[in-house]
């Protein structure tokens, strides 16, 4: 991934965050690795929400892949 995709990806997340935080969690951004896979931390209230899968997959990942289509997938880590 170049910088340029890794920036629009690091600006995409800010975007997206307010939503985060509007239900008390956020994220906290890891890295992207050769594979173009995001991975990011939920945290507070989003860490230990039951729905913290879907949020990944349905929410952050689908608006990262329309920001930067490389993105391959987003992976939470723990």
């Amino acid at each position: 991934m170049t910088k340029e995709q890794e920036a629009t990806v690091l600006e995409a997340l800010e975007m997206f965050r307010p939503q985060l935080q509007a239900d008390g969690g956020d994220m906290e951004f890891i890295s992207i690795d050769e594979e173009n896979r995001v991975h990011l931390r939920l945290t507070g209230h989003c860490g230990s929400c039951p729905m913290a899968t879907m949020t990944i997959k349905m929410g952050i990942e689908r608006y990262l892949k329309d920001a930067v289509p490389e993105v391959t997938e987003v992976v939470q880590e723990r």
